[in-house]
């Protein structure tokens, strides 16, 4: 089946195609896409990267989202400003295990290593809080571009986690209601950072992600490009059937825990719902340490799984 972006750059050529041959004030003979249009590319693509390349072929790009970092600082996220936070210390480490699985020697060993889900048991125990700084964090590296997507269809938070307001997303894709993905793939102010949202709830969210047209549309996003990584913010493990199917997309989970909250039997249920051959790390959120001055700060770790 035809790759889902090779498609859309088809329907735009026979587009254009069309509106030349139409066009009353046309003065040109008619020639065929492959006498015009590699010309065209050449020249409008001469200063771009082949990557930004064939994301512009597709066309315009969507409005960026315009991210707030002054409101994250505030709002207890890691910070974009320079500053040397205890939690921007945190994600770095952190992330560079989630790295090092995905670039690294075990990557060769995981299906979609560049992929990671990022969950819970259940609600509320910081998953979404804990997406988006591992999507900013990883944003930073020099070598690196990072996709995250909402797939959270049943209560999206990611939006609203990062101030910015809704619009369409995942699911207007999957039902057909946008064209391609990449009208629903937005660009932000952080330069390697895009973001799809989960759109509007639908009542076959289950079967959508189950279809066909993701199992594609993973796969596109896992070997596409050979530096990006994936984030998926999903929803809790526990007794939703979304985030079994999700764990079948990915090489990796990251599964918050939130301390003294989160019950053992409960991590024990939801690894069992997981991939068995996937690397899988704890992080455990909203943990107060306390230092010898008193003062008090969030912890993050993150610990594979043995085998």
């Amino acid at each position: 089946m035809k790759n889902t972006i090779e498609e859309a750059l088809r329907k735009q050529r026979e587009a254009k195609a069309a509106e030349q041959e139409s066009s009353p004030t046309a003065n040109v003979a008619k020639a065929s896409d492959a006498e015009v249009l590699p010309e065209m590319r050449d020249s409008a693509f001469s200063n771009v990267s082949p990557k930004e390349k064939h994301e512009k072929q597709i066309g315009e790009s969507p409005e960026p989202f315009v991210i707030d970092f002054a409101r994250l600082s505030e709002n207890g996220h890691i910070s974009l400003s320079g500053d040397r936070k205890q939690i921007n210390e945190e994600y770095r480490e952190i992330k560079r295990k989630l790295l090092a699985n995905s670039f690294g020697a075990l990557a060769k060993t995981l299906h979609n290593p560049n992929i990671i889900m990022v969950t819970s048991s259940r609600p509320s125990e910081g998953k979404t809080f804990t997406a988006t700084n591992l999507a900013m964090s990883i944003a930073s590296e020099q070598d690196k571009t990072v996709l995250l997507v909402d797939a959270d269809v049943l209560k999206p938070n990611v939006l609203n986690t990062l101030g910015l307001k809704k619009r369409k997303g995942l699911m207007e894709y999957l039902t057909g209601d946008v064209e391609d993905i990449s009208e629903v793939l937005y660009p932000t102010n952080i330069d390697k950072l895009k973001i799809i949202p989960a759109g509007k709830s639908h009542h076959l969210s289950t079967e959508l992600l189950a279809s066909q047209k993701m199992h594609e549309t993973v796969d596109e996003f896992a070997n596409r490009y050979p530096d990006r990584v994936v984030i998926f913010d999903t929803p809790p493990l526990i007794g939703i059937n979304e985030s079994a199917i999700l764990a079948n997309f990915a090489g990796q989970a990251v599964v918050v825990v939130e301390e003294g909250k989160a019950k053992i039997s409960d991590i024990k249920m939801s690894v069992e719902r997981l991939n068995p051959d996937m690397a899988i790390g704890f992080v455990v959120n909203k943990s107060v340490h306390n230092d010898t001055d008193g003062s008090g700060y969030y912890g993050y770790y993150y610990s594979e799984r043995e085998s």
